[in-house]
């Protein structure tokens, strides 16, 4: 039986990369073995040649929007809003901190000029807002809200992290946290990858409440997973079908286009089809992957579904060593650090 703590690792505070690099390809990559469990020390500029002609590298296009709102409470103190989900026009599901003082009722301000009121409470914490004061909601959160780092990151945000908490492809507006592992591409790594004939298609997922709830049971398979909006182009269902096709790896950017790749995955026989809607799918230890091959993927936190995915696909005992790895050789890990390809 596998439990919670089997995915805890000591993670000294110092090895979270607090800010991203000045050039976002010139990240460390791990290759893992996940058969055999070997590692190989490269870098990020490698990744074409570490892959075959035919191959398909398959990314999340989902664009970060600006969702961290500051403000104030009606009665006074500081108050933060991180917007998750448009649930009605001008009401959005969100986060709020300090989420004990902040019930039904209660009234929010932000500059300039925008209210919300409180209007329920989720059974996660969440609350639903209902904003006033502004006719253009969505370009009003455009141009005030704040980059949503993650809180592992212990700084303000800046200008800076408008452009590279985010990849070179997003494309539709919806996520508030980045597909970390697209992170590291540019338009010379995208270059070298069709040069060598390398396939590129992207899936969407916007990703939302899950990525910040943290896992409470020790049990694992009794974690309630959280639901995401995800679509699958009929383009890239083409792509996908060409490469499995013709025998290429299909290769997932990141956890993310990996969730959405196993729930669409077609049963024998069957092949990849346009489709749109909600998945909750969770994948961890025992789960097998019917679509991906190969997974791209930065370093996660202990003790979360993102570290259980790894192990599901690499084994644990892989991951474990890998993480060491990581850790004895001075990799950068979470969102604005290293990562790792698992072949």
């Amino acid at each position: 039986m596998v439990r919670l703590s089997d995915f805890d690792y000591p993670l000294p505070a110092e090895r979270i990369a607090q800010a991203p690099l000045p050039e976002r390809d010139a990240a460390r990559m791990l290759r893992l073995d996940r058969h055999s469990g070997a590692i190989e020390d490269h870098q990020f500029r490698e990744l074409a040649d570490l892959l075959s002609p035919g191959d398909l590298l398959v990314a999340n296009e989902s664009r970060v929007f600006p969702a961290r709102l500051l403000g104030e409470r009606e009665g006074g103190g500081a108050v933060e809003a991180l917007l998750l989900t448009e649930v009605a026009p001008l009401e959005w599901q969100a986060l709020v901190r300090p989420g004990a003082k902040i019930r039904p009722g209660s009234r929010l301000r932000f500059d300039p000029g925008v209210e919300a009121e409180v209007v329920s409470e989720g059974e996660r914490g969440e609350r639903r807002l209902r904003f006033a004061g502004v006719a253009d909601l969505p370009a009003w959160i455009e141009r005030h809200g704040h980059v949503p780092l993650p809180p592992y990151i212990r700084r303000p945000d800046e200008a800076l992290d408008r452009e590279r908490y985010q990849t070179v492809y997003a494309h539709p507006s919806g996520s508030a946290a980045a597909p970390t592992a697209g992170l590291h591409f540019t338009r010379r790594v995208l270059a070298r990858l069709q040069e060598r004939g390398i396939a590129w298609t992207t899936v969407c997922l916007h990703v939302g409440l899950g990525t910040f709830q943290p896992v409470t049971s020790e049990l694992i398979e009794e974690h309630p997973m959280h639901t995401e909006r995800y679509s699958v182009s009929a383009g890239a269902a083409a792509e996908l079908n060409r490469a499995r096709a013709a025998g290429g790896k299909i290769v997932a950017v990141g956890t993310t286009a990996a969730r959405v790749l196993e729930t669409v995955a077609p049963g024998p026989g069957g092949g990849f089809v346009e489709s749109q809607g909600e998945t909750s799918i969770y994948l961890y230890p025992g789960r097998e992957f019917r679509a991906v091959d190969a997974l791209l993927t930065n370093f996660h936190a202990p003790r979360t579904t993102l570290l259980m995915m790894i192990a599901a696909f690499a084994g644990l005992d892989h991951v474990r060593h890998a993480y060491q790895h990581a850790l004895d050789h001075g990799y950068r890990f979470l969102s604005y650090g290293d990562c790792m390809l698992i072949l």
